[in-house]
């Protein structure tokens, strides 16, 4: 009974983590390549995964530990069934070691590491080595993993994931077979959070899980927090709505950024700033509508650019909000689209530190409706 416990209480992107090459979503390039380098046996010493967060980096790095030492593969498909691929789900497993560069950026914690490497698997074929957020590693610790890089064990798998790759030793990263995990769309992101809303047997409106999707900003990871926190709101047994959601997450939208654009068009400066306080007094998260209103001038911007760039698939709008978006885009040359884009950037920066979160905002929006023509 406390066994079931405690897997209902895990949360959904532990829950629902992939745990097959074939369930994983939106990284298809690396999946291939790694999984033929299991089915031909030519196994590298250092991989490097970058990416954005919430892409999948950690994920396919212990699914690739996992599969790399199954006893009773399915071809490249870990059995998720033998004593390694058990352990490793538990987390307990003593020849996988994960490193945490983030909170271990010194020397001592790399040495400590390079000292476990000298010694074989405990009862696998490889013994695994994970380093997360690795561009974090301090100057001295980067040159002491260098040196274990140049010359590991035969035994040794290293698997480095960043999120910020140009800050790595070119070294380190020439060292690695380097893996470019793309930013997740969100049609990608929809159809994982149906998946999952199946399974929990939770019931929600055509537009719910879209809307949560739009506000991942393609990571899973946050997708799936976001529908956790809307799943204990709404209860087992409820409908999750839209409502619901933007008013749980003070999420804005997409109607009411496209009303404020149409005010700053109009340069109607009284109906926009008076837009901006009414969502402040009814507790709309100003932080996340300058986000959101950032997204969506980027997505105007492109489709000025290109107006083939967005369709109903890749935008994550509705046919309505799209053509809406594409008359907005059509009345503005493409040089005001970038202005408004750069100010709300300034402005969406500059709320961090404002004792009034609205001020910033209020001054892009003077900028814009009281620019000369």
């Amino acid at each position: 009974m406390g066994k079931i416990r405690r897997m209902t209480n895990l949360v959904l992107y532990r829950k629902y983590r992939p745990q097959r090459f074939e369930e994983v979503v939106g990284q298809e390039h690396v999946v291939q390549t790694l999984t033929n380098s299991i089915s031909s046996g030519n196994i590298s010493h250092a991989y490097l995964f970058c990416g954005p967060r919430g892409s999948g980096k950690t994920t396919l790095a212990r699914l690739f530990a996992k599969a790399i030492n199954c006893k009773a593969a399915e071809g490249f498909e870990p059995c998720n069934k033998c004593s390694s691929c058990t352990e490793i789900m538990a987390g307990n497993s003593m020849d996988l070691i994960e490193v945490d560069a983030a909170s271990h950026t010194g020397v001592d914690a790399i040495r400590e590491l390079i000292e476990g490497i000298k010694f074989s698997p405990v009862k696998s074929k490889y013994k695994v080595f994970i380093i997360d957020e690795c561009h974090q590693l301090s100057k001295s610790a980067a040159n002491a993993l260098l040196k274990t890089l140049e010359e590991p064990p035969s035994h040794a798998v290293f698997l480095l994931a960043t999120t910020e790759t140009h800050k790595m030793i070119p070294t380190i990263v020439s060292r690695c077979q380097k893996f470019d995990f793309k930013r997740l769309q969100i049609p990608e992101i929809s159809k994982k959070l149906q998946f999952i809303a199946k399974k929990e047997c939770i019931k929600f409106d055509d537009s719910a899980l879209s809307l949560i999707a739009l506000n991942s900003r393609g990571s899973f990871r946050d997708a799936e927090s976001l529908l956790d926190q809307c799943i204990s709101f709404a209860g087992q047994n409820a409908l999750i709505k839209s409502q619901d959601i933007k008013e749980l997450l003070g999420i804005v939208e997409v109607g009411q950024i496209a009303q404020f654009v149409d005010q700053l068009i109009e340069k109607n400066t009284k109906d926009a700033v008076l837009s901006i306080n009414s969502m402040a007094d009814t507790g709309v998260d100003l932080q996340e509508f300058a986000k959101t209103l950032v997204f969506y001038l980027r997505q105007s911007l492109l489709l000025k650019i290109n107006p083939n760039f967005l369709n109903l698939q890749n935008s994550g709008l509705s046919a309505e909000e799209l053509n809406k978006m594409k008359a907005q885009t059509a009345s503005l040359a493409q040089k005001d689209v970038q202005n408004m884009l750069e100010l709300f950037i300034d402005a969406e920066n500059r709320m961090k530190y404002s004792a009034v979160p609205q001020l910033p905002i209020e001054l892009a929006i003077l900028d814009i409706t009281h620019k000369e023509n």
